[in-house]
């Protein structure tokens, strides 16, 4: 481990502090305590453990300094020099299973360095599970609409990324679009308008549509939300220094370089997937509800990872608003889909004891916590410079969950002056 790294991540470590309320002062059970929660799942089932040690790291968003130095900090790899894929396997890293937990995509300070980093990782290991987080997916949804016909229930998915979305639409126009030639073949202003934005009607068209799918509640929560991202988003591309004209050649140029069969970035979202279990422990990037737990229960993860490859190929709006993409968006609010204690029995029957997360960003360190009565490992510790600036926190994120054979988990966080480590039996 490099001697920066070193200095900044705990060397030593202590039992996992369940009790301490860890970001934001929210408590981190919901009536059941910890070893209740753990006895009741293993009367279900009982509690497996990965062969190979797993190492989770949630959300880098584009950071791809934090991601590296957080497998640093793993003992998995060893850097080479300073650039961003110069970094090697150790013989441990060879060994494990890295899963990365969704959202490399928005924030910064690079896309593309993060997207390099993570597939050179890639051709050094074969064993690189990549999920779906809800802002990489959200920027497949906005550039695969572009080439469908438009319709209600898909045509406002472009501007509905918002202004998120626009460092990232100018990082790609730097790298690939300079010069007055970019926007050759490009229509003029007022028709890439009518191609970026949803028609005059869809705010009246959208609910017939929807009804299907949707409640009169959650309907009006997006039209709600479209309202503001349809009178905002031109405004802040204006405010970035892109014309729409501009906006659409970026677009197009996404679609190249994600899409296409060909594009530099194509792995990605071919490579990506819903969710990946091992043993008692199931790794998506949120959450769970009734309907996916009754899969897992009945069929597998690898049927979600078929259906969640199917409808986004296939179906963007039933899968943005249906279960599928509920387990990389959902917090358990009351909008969400509902995880009831059917449920999780449910999920506990399947043997899944664990879901091992991100999205929901903590600045003390992973934390445990019971939620619907399922026990949850919050991983995503605040790796990304333009987050941790907002949270009050410096430098770059380091951090890491690591499931191992050896029956138990470690915490590790630059943010926390130990690592954390739980053992399940403990509670027994």
């Amino acid at each position: 481990m490099h001697a920066e790294i070193k200095q900044c991540v705990p060397q030593e470590a202590e039992l996992w502090p369940y009790l301490e309320s860890h970001s934001g002062n929210k408590a981190s059970t919901e009536g059941d305590n910890l070893e209740q929660t753990v006895q009741r799942s293993v009367s279900r089932h009982k509690w497996r453990w990965p062969k190979k040690p797993i190492c989770f790291i949630g959300d880098p968003h584009a950071d791809a300094e934090a991601f590296i130095a957080s497998l640093v900090a793993s003992g998995c790899v060893i850097r080479t020099g300073a650039g961003t894929c110069e970094f090697r396997l150790t013989k441990q890293g060879r060994d494990t299973v890295f899963v990365i937990g969704g959202d490399c995509l928005d924030k910064g300070p690079s896309n593309l360095e993060l997207l390099r980093a993570l597939r050179h990782l890639m051709k050094q290991s074969r064993r690189v599970k990549l999920l779906a987080g809800n802002h990489d997916v959200r920027l497949l949804m906005g550039i695969r609409t572009l080439a469908l016909k438009p319709h209600p229930t898909t045509e406002h998915l472009f501007v509905r990324m918002g202004d998120k979305v626009l460092p990232l639409l100018k990082e790609i126009q730097q790298h690939y679009l300079n010069g007055k030639a970019s926007l050759k073949g490009i229509p003029d202003e007022d028709e890439c308008r009518r191609r970026l934005f949803p028609s005059d009607n869809w705010f009246e068209a959208f609910p017939v549509a929807a009804a299907h799918y949707m409640g009169e509640a959650a309907i009006e929560r997006e039209l709600k939300r479209m309202r503001k991202k349809v009178d905002s988003f031109e405004e802040a591309c204006t405010h970035e220094g892109l014309s729409l004209r501009e906006v659409y050649a970026i677009a197009q140029t996404c679609r190249a370089l994600f899409l296409k069969k060909k594009g530099e970035f194509a792995w990605f979202y071919r490579e990506m997937q819903l969710a990946y279990r091992k043993g008692s422990f199931l790794f998506v990037h949120a959450g769970l509800d009734d309907r996916i737990s009754e899969t897992l229960e009945h069929k597998s993860v690898k049927h979600l990872n078929r259906a969640f490859k199917k409808q986004v190929r296939h179906d963007l709006f039933r899968f943005y608003f249906g279960p599928l993409a509920n387990t990389m968006r959902t917090k358990y609010r009351a909008a969400d889909l509902p995880l009831t204690e059917q449920g999780v029995e449910r999920v506990n029957r399947a043997g899944i004891h664990a879901v091992v997360h991100g999205h929901i960003n903590r600045t003390q360190g992973q934390r445990l916590a019971i939620k619907k009565g399922l026990l949850h490992i919050e991983s995503d510790v605040t790796l990304d410079r333009n987050s941790r600036h907002k949270e009050g926190l410096t430098g770059y994120g380091v951090g890491l969950t690591l499931i191992k054979p050896e029956r138990y988990v470690i915490g590790i966080s630059n943010d926390y002056p130990k690592a954390k480590v739980f053992r399940p039996e403990s509670c027994l």
